[in-house]
């Protein structure tokens, strides 16, 4: 599609919101997997999260050069926000009835917009979908293999809260990367996402966002893949295994979860069941060790044993 047929395209069903910080090297690519859609009906908000290489520039000019179909937007006073914030900022700016994610790092192939919104219009009542990922490798080192990594949950319709009892991070299957995600944008009303996770923290602030998808949406999980998830040490999830930090995030996000499950209007007991055995090893990590090193047969003695006297008050996740 040329320039000329962008500003003549219809108002945009789609509204990508690509946040970024300080992402020159990867920032072109990103934006030229939107522009190479085979659908046509998307605009593209480029939020600047207070930049200060050259990538502002960058974004400037592509707004520039494709206006109606590409825009750039930042922070008051070009202020660093963090990635939920700014992701909340272009949200506001969204004209489209969908809304797509897609990371300054990662890139779509050409039909992944196309195939979504047709899954949208052939299940009326789902308002979130999740697909499977790429975890490209070989973008630097061509000896090295990608892998397709699935959503943790076969494909089909899920009902709130079934995800958020089978996947990352209180379940065992893979969680979505948030380049694979795309939601009705009356959806993002119910589920903000959490501004106070920034810093290493910010490496949950997708999952933040997930778990409210997850208690409130229909969710649809695709096992296509249209999108590359750049693997790269730079990245923030790299850096925060690598600090040695995991589980001090981890744990800042269970505490988070379990005090907003607190003030929702509906228990939601299997959840809670398995967000208290998440916290063990940050709350009782003692014990948690002693049970996690015991035979099964031994572990179910002991857990019957601590109920008995009131040192636990539940047993069914382990």
């Amino acid at each position: 599609m040329n320039k000329q047929e962008m500003k003549n395209s219809e108002e945009p069903l789609v509204s990508v919101v690509l946040s970024f910080y300080n992402e020159k090297l990867f920032l072109p690519e990103a934006i030229q997997s939107v522009l190479s859609q085979d659908y046509d009906h998307w605009e593209l908000l480029l939020v600047d999260d207070g930049s200060t290489d050259d990538s502002t520039e960058l974004a400037k000019a592509y707004a520039a050069e494709y206006p109606g179909k590409i825009t750039y937007v930042d922070h008051p006073y070009h202020q660093n926000k963090g990635l939920s914030a700014s992701r909340n900022e272009g949200i506001k700016k969204c004209r489209g009835t969908y809304v797509a994610f897609l990371d300054a790092d990662d890139i779509w192939m050409s039909e992944k917009l196309r195939f979504q919104v047709d899954i949208f219009k052939n299940n009326p009542g789902v308002t979130v979908l999740l697909e499977s990922s790429l975890y490209w490798n070989s973008w630097k080192d061509k000896k090295k293999a990608d892998t397709v990594v699935p959503v943790g949950a076969r494909e089909g319709i899920y009902k709130a809260p079934q995800l958020m009892l089978s996947l990352y991070p209180l379940g065992k299957g893979a969680a979505p990367c948030p380049s694979g995600i795309m939601v009705h944008r009356a959806v993002l009303r119910r589920c903000v996402f959490e501004e106070l996770f920034r810093g290493v923290f910010q490496m949950y602030e997708d999952q933040a966002f997930l778990c409210k998808v997850y208690l409130k949406e229909t969710v649809y999980v695709s096992a296509a893949c249209h999108n590359k998830y750049r693997q790269r040490r730079a990245s923030l999830v790299s850096a925060v295994h690598d600090s040695g930090n995991y589980h001090k995030v981890r744990s800042y996000y269970l505490y988070w979860f379990r005090d907003y499950l607190h003030d929702q209007p509906f228990r939601y007991r299997a959840v809670e069941r398995l967000l208290r055995k998440a916290q063990m090893p940050y709350r009782e990590p003692f014990l948690y060790k002693v049970l996690v090193d015991l035979p099964k047969q031994g572990r179910k003695i002991l857990i019957r044993l601590l109920i008995r006297l009131g040192i636990l008050n539940y047993s069914k996740s382990w």
